[in-house]
């Protein structure tokens, strides 16, 4: 499942910031957030998409607290509208079977 937010409320980001490490905290305070994508995968894609979504566009990647860690995690894709948006395309398009 993936889910994009643009320009998240204050109450959204209070959730968010619940749910991260310290140091991603700090991040989110010096840094820009006006979208906040959403990818709820397994933990191996979790990697694969987060590393994806880096070299795709300029934004920063993060495992969210509170999933199942053992099958099921969600990485959230935080930055600007634009490179969200980008970077959430990109894992799509790697989420898609291959045609052969």
């Amino acid at each position: 499942m993936m889910r994009v937010i643009n320009a998240p409320q204050e109450n959204i980001m209070d959730m968010l910031t619940r749910r991260i490490a310290p140091h991603t905290r700090k991040w989110i305070e010096a840094n820009p957030i006006s979208a906040i994508g959403f990818v709820q995968t397994s933990v191996p894609d979790l990697f694969y998409y987060a590393d994806l979504a880096g070299k795709t566009a300029n934004v920063y990647t993060v495992e969210l607290f509170g999933s199942c860690p053992q099958t099921t995690t969600t990485l959230a894709v935080l930055g600007e509208t634009s490179a969200v948006r980008m970077a959430m395309a990109a894992i799509e398009a790697a989420a898609q079977p291959a045609a052969f």
